[in-house]
């Protein structure tokens, strides 16, 4: 008999949180040092010795976040997790970047999509010396979009560095003024990395795409293809950027980890930007256990406004993520510009799709086509030829036709790829169900067009009732103006909270469907191996797009009201958002049927009234700690964030958060909600109307505000109560707004019987 001897246990990487440093004014690298140390030795009473410590630790957050990363075995974290001045133990996990590979801010000069803060950009003089860091995978320093002509000398309250270690080609300018990067967590869990990952360069593209949608500088003639074509700019064309490089080649479907993550924030916070745009995230989780909460929550403390992707889940309920009530979530949702391609059927019947196809077919002449599971290889299962998946497909039954493929499971854009290999002459992409009428542009290597789930269906049933069908696609062309927009996107992130389902997820929405923006130079536009090609600027879709511009929109506020507190400048965005579209009708979501405040939180950003908000709903960050309390942290615990005094009040309710947004989830009878508003406009006199959720009477007292000087502030009740015996058994949504004529401060309800 074998006789196996026993294993090591297994050391994972984890994350051990003890809230914030008690660092004075007058920093030194003496005062790093020595947290530093500090770390070793606590860890060293664990371990046996600081030398051991040593080893293990690969992170100590010494700036403003206190805690640090090490290798240890589960029964070491579970051990420390239950030391007082512990906040929190969790193992390093994996995030993914919000996208789905494939208005905006880039686009036609004179027609920049649903949303143009033309009013806005000149007020805050295009964002003028605010500071927008981006936690991605960094920058294409060489792009346009990251040119400094024109820009002052960099900000004095800049303390980042330029990082470019093995990249001695990677330079910073009066534009790009700091990258980093941060891949010792990640080193974890891939192995040992070549020296040539020492470098915050995007050689994937995402980064670059997010940071010059929030900041990019104005270049003209931009284009995918020559689709699109006009001036692309930033949300905040004149704001200094920043890269923090945390994303890298996925592990097991994850780019970015929590330990890189931390280190990435309390860097930022260090170096002094004004903004942290963060287009990642995962699973919802405890907050103490979520790298993004607690970064953003050290981020908030020290006046920053930290932007953050809803996430690419969607349309399932409960999927959003970043739902930190400290953070502006943001969900995506379409523009009015569109890139149609029409397919015509033998029987001349028309479906308008999407693309950014380069090749074209002859125009006008028709090809056999056929569906992509009539052409499955010999040993292929007919689920993935039907997907067009690699492998699945017969050249013989294919060559020479146009494919009809199914959306899922596999990149669309691959596809593509797999339907060229196997000779076809130009592919159809039908959507699933679940995608419903989302279309996204893709820059195809064959000639292509996407079509909504129901145009798929037709075109599916005119090749089983036609004994020879074939059909013609036209080549692509740029459309503005199109109706309806906007409309929430089939795979945005929606709601209820699964943490805290008191406050609504997601805040806002902006445009993520199909935006231009700045790309790598070290990536085709599909980000796929076979696809050579390179591009300036690509056309990309998710919430990690959607994100940046409402971090672009950010650095502007910021610049005009430069004394406004994070959560004012969420609520003047959240407030002044529309939940409409350019139609005048209530939004819709991919299957075209009206959608809810999960989806799309307060509504679609309106940058122009966001300046001018009238009155805000403010908070303090006693309020957080407040909220963490009524989570569950003690007041021992409470104290690492503070370094002082700090009483938990009894009792607390996440209801009467002071937030833009009314949520209960379970109401039981009837409930009064507190709210209070500050005035930052003119001195004005609000009355308040409600939109009354079905089977809910909702009573404000009062319902009339008098503000006599900026600053002030007046407090108000709402009180909610179930209408008759027959409560509505789901989730019912309503409205409050106070106006004085000339604003309209726009509140969602949202409410739940027991």
């Amino acid at each position: 008999m074998l006789l196996l001897s026993p294993t090591l246990a297994i050391k994972k990487s984890y994350v051990v949180y003890m809230g914030a440093h008690s660092h004075g004014n007058e920093v030194t690298s003496v005062d790093y040092d020595r947290v530093t140390d500090s770390h070793h030795k606590f860890l060293g009473s664990y371990l046996g010795s600081t030398e051991k410590a040593k080893e293990a630790i690969f992170y100590s957050y010494t700036r403003h976040i206190n805690g640090f990363s090490a290798m240890l075995k589960d029964e070491e974290a579970a051990e420390i997790s239950r030391h007082p001045q512990v906040v929190s133990v969790f193992e390093n996990r994996g995030r993914k970047l919000h996208t789905t590979r494939s208005w905006n801010f880039m686009g036609l000069e004179n027609n920049d999509g649903v949303i143009h803060p033309s009013s806005l950009w000149k007020k805050a003089r295009f964002g003028e010396d605010t500071i927008i860091g981006n936690l991605d995978t960094g920058a294409w320093p060489e792009s346009e979009s990251f040119s400094d002509e024109g820009l002052g000398p960099i900000p004095s309250k800049w303390r980042g560095i330029c990082q470019s270690d093995s990249d001695p080609t990677f330079h910073c300018n009066r534009k790009l003024i700091g990258a980093r990067y941060f891949n010792k967590g990640y080193a974890t869990l891939a192995g040992s990395l070549n020296s040539t990952s020492n470098t915050p360069r995007d050689t994937d593209g995402h980064g670059s795409h997010t940071l010059s949608t929030a900041g990019g500088s104005f270049v003209k003639g931009a284009s995918v293809f020559g689709y699109g074509n006009g001036t692309a700019k930033g949300g905040s064309p004149k704001a200094r950027v920043a890269a923090y490089k945390v994303c890298w080649t996925p592990i097991m479907g994850n780019e970015c980890f929590d330990a890189d993550v931390l280190a990435a924030f309390d860097m930022a916070i260090h170096d002094g930007v004004d903004v942290l745009s963060v287009s990642l995230g995962g699973e919802a989780v405890a907050y103490a256990n979520d790298s993004v909460a607690i970064g953003a929550f050290h981020a908030v403390k020290h006046g920053i406004v930290v932007v953050t992707s809803a996430g690419n889940s969607g349309p399932g309920a409960g999927t959003v993520s970043n739902v930190a009530p400290w953070v502006i979530t943001v969900g995506a949702s379409t523009m009015d510009r569109q890139f149609p391609s029409y397919v015509t059927l033998g029987n001349n019947k028309h479906y308008k799709g999407e693309s950014l196809s380069v090749e074209a077919l002859p125009k006008g002449k028709f090809f056999p086509i056929i569906s992509a599971a009539s052409a499955k290889a010999q040993h292929a299962i007919t689920e993935d030829a039907q997907l067009c998946k690699a492998g699945a497909l017969d050249p013989k039954k294919v060559k020479g036709s146009i494919l009809v493929c199914l959306r899922g499971d596999n990149a669309r854009v691959d596809k593509g790829q797999q339907a060229a290999l196997a000779g076809a002459v130009g592919m159809v992409l039908a959507n699933d169900y679940a995608s419903g009428n989302e279309i996204i542009a893709d820059p195809h290597v064959l000639p292509a067009t996407q079509i909504s789930y129901n145009d798929g269906l037709s075109v599916f049933a005119y090749l089983d009732s036609t004994s020879a069908p074939t059909a013609s696609i036209t080549h692509p062309t740029t459309q503005l103006g199109t109706k309806p927009a906007p409309v929430m996107a089939a795979f945005s992130s929606i709601g209820p909270n699964t943490v805290t389902p008191e406050i609504l997820k997601p805040d806002i929405t902006a445009p993520g469907v199909s935006i231009i923006a700045a790309y790598t130079g070290a990536e085709g536009p599909t980000n796929q191996d076979f696809d050579k090609r390179r591009v300036k600027f690509n056309s990309v879709s998710g919430t990690s797009m959607s994100c940046p511009h409402v971090s672009g929109i950010v650095g502007l506020l910021k610049t005009l009201h430069p004394t406004w507190s994070p959560s004012a400048i969420k609520s003047a965005i959240m407030t002044t958002a529309r939940t409409r579209d350019n139609a005048v009708e209530p939004m819709l979501n991919a299957s075209h049927i009206k959608t809810s405040p999960f989806a799309y939180g307060s509504g679609h950003v309106r940058p122009n009234r966001a300046m001018d908000p009238g009155l805000v709903y403010d908070l303090t960050i006693d309020d957080y700690l407040s909220f963490l309390c009524a989570q569950g942290y003690n007041e021992t615990q409470i104290k690492t964030f503070t370094q002082g005094p700090f009483k938990c009040p009894d009792p607390i309710n996440f209801i009467n958060m002071n937030l833009p947004s009314i949520t209960v989830p379970n109401l039981n009878g009837s409930v009064t909600v507190t709210r209070t508003l500050k005035n930052v406009g003119s001195p004005a006199t609000y009355k308040a109307r409600i939109r009354r959720p079905i089977g809910i009477s909702v009573i404000v007292e009062p319902n009339i505000l008098e503000f006599k000087n900026i600053g002030e502030e007046k407090s108000f009740k709402l009180t909610l109560k179930v209408k008759g015996v027959n409560a509505p058994k789901d989730y019912v949504f309503g409205q409050l707004i106070w106006s004085d004529s000339k604003h309209y401060v726009r509140s969602p309800i949202v409410v739940k019987c027991n």
